[in-house]
């Protein structure tokens, strides 16, 4: 999505309790689709699995990607769309689009944009040098599902300074993550390295581990059967030898019984 001055006619205002803010009123997306279906699974992925991740830790962040990001106030104000953002210390809400003078002017603390050979000259030409000189956003990346390339800033000094991989991902500070492509998407990792799963991911985890279990608990079952097998075996083994020593006792001779 780029980076523009809106112009467009704002939506109508909702009814509610508390006043309506800009950012109930204006415009929250351009109605323009992502370039190919990978950018769009790869936003969506990258979305769910933090926002999932977050939650459980009960750490407060506004999650979000391809929708209006307002920046600057005006008639009418700026505003541009990052494809994947991460405000920390904001709560997450079901608000459609981010203004930032409502927002205490906290700035995206995470930036991603997923390169395509329409937005590739913008998001490494005008959207970075507006990250890094006017958001001051600390890390910034670059993705592109297509071909995979990958690759990321951190801001030092007030200059983008390139992220050095290691173990084949760019650790993402902010977080306190990691960024790597995993099959032919890009994925967080925790800091033991694994991969942040989806809710469908984790799903199929339970089911899988689900039937891990009940194939142990079907192997016990089988297990304790054929225990009761054999112990019934040698018991009846025993029996047999003890009626065979009585019978061979009362062949014997009263003497020698």
């Amino acid at each position: 999505m780029s980076c523009e001055t809106s112009d467009m006619t704002l939506r109508a205002p909702q009814p509610g309790k508390r006043p309506l803010r800009d950012s109930d009123i204006l415009p929250y997306d351009d109605g323009v689709p992502m370039e190919t279906t990978q950018h769009r699974i790869q936003m969506n992925l990258l979305i769910e699995t933090l926002q999932t991740y977050l939650r459980k830790r009960e750490i407060n962040a506004y999650v979000a990607g391809n929708n209006f990001l307002y920046y600057q106030k005006g008639k009418p104000p700026k505003f541009c769309g990052p494809d994947f953002y991460v405000v920390l210390g904001r709560q997450e809400t079901d608000q459609k689009s981010y203004v930032v003078w409502e927002e205490d002017n906290r700035f995206p603390d995470v930036i991603v944009e997923l390169l395509s050979a329409t937005t590739e000259a913008t998001d490494r030409g005008a959207k970075f040098i507006r990250y890094r000189d006017l958001f001051r956003t600390p890390e910034y990346y670059l993705y592109d599902p297509i071909s995979q390339v990958f690759e990321g800033y951190r801001l030092t000094e007030g200059q983008y300074v390139a992220i050095a991989p290691s173990r084949k991902s760019l650790a993402c500070k902010s977080l306190g993550l990691s960024l790597a492509v995993r099959g032919k998407w890009l994925r967080w990792l925790d800091s033991d390295g694994v991969v942040l799963l989806t809710g469908e991911e984790l799903a199929e985890q339970e089911r899988e581990r689900a039937e891990q279990e009940r194939e142990r608990a079907e192997q016990e079952r089988e297990r304790a059967e054929q225990e009761r097998g054999r112990a019934e075996y040698e018991r009846g083994r025993a029996e047999r030898l003890e009626a065979e020593l009585a019978r061979l006792r009362a062949l014997l001779p009263p003497e020698l019984a």
